[in-house]
């Protein structure tokens, strides 16, 4: 192959891998305004799971279950220990990796004490999977909503975040807990851009 068309080939594949990747993620702001947002500092961030969907099922619990089970079958106690991570990767690795990038992004602080809160209920997580050749992203859609901290049944705004992928470069993501936390750590970096 010539020098010139391997060029050629490549900057078109990177493209359009780029294109993908930028449409793949979509904010909306459903209601209100981010206009209290312009001179605050600090922001408190809160994270919810409530009626969350997985994968093909409607509730994480039947999720949960399956996998569990499944498991447990293979080998004695993992599919406890299995469950035990799929709870703890929230506080350990999700919900950090988001705060970070989000804040780096928005320009902002975590802070108990700010004014405002924003409230990420992720309503929809696609944990992916890689075995080999086959590979398919993990992914979260969530629901967002910017409250007073004082009175949190006063929404500001609100705002829906759709298909935030997770994947590692270079395919090492056996992980499902890494896979999903990528997914955090994107939705973080592209709301903080959003806010900003």
């Amino acid at each position: 192959m010539k020098p010139k068309f391997l060029r050629a080939t490549l900057l078109v594949m990177t493209t359009a891998c780029l294109s993908l990747t930028a449409l793949a993620q979509k904010i909306k702001l459903k209601e209100g305004s981010l206009d209290v947002l312009k001179n605050e500092t600090s922001i408190n961030i809160e994270f919810t799971y409530d009626n969350m969907a997985v994968g093909k099922f409607d509730k994480e619990a039947d999720y949960i279950n399956k996998k569990k089970t499944e498991y447990n079958a293979k080998e004695a106690g993992r599919g406890d220990r299995w469950e035990k991570a799929w709870i703890d990767d929230r506080k350990n690795r999700f919900e950090p990796n988001f705060i970070e990038l989000f804040t780096k992004h928005a320009e902002m602080t975590d802070s108990k004490k700010a004014k405002y809160t924003l409230i990420f209920h992720t309503t929809f997580t696609e944990p992916g999977f890689n075995v080999y050749v086959t590979r398919k992203n993990a992914s979260i859609d969530a629901e967002v909503l910017i409250v007073e901290t004082a009175n949190k049944s006063n929404v500001i705004a609100k705002l829906t975040l759709d298909n935030a992928p997770g994947r590692t470069f270079m395919g090492n993501d056996w992980d499902t807990g890494e896979r999903i936390s990528e997914s955090y750590a994107k939705a973080g970096k592209s709301l903080g851009k959003y806010i900003k």
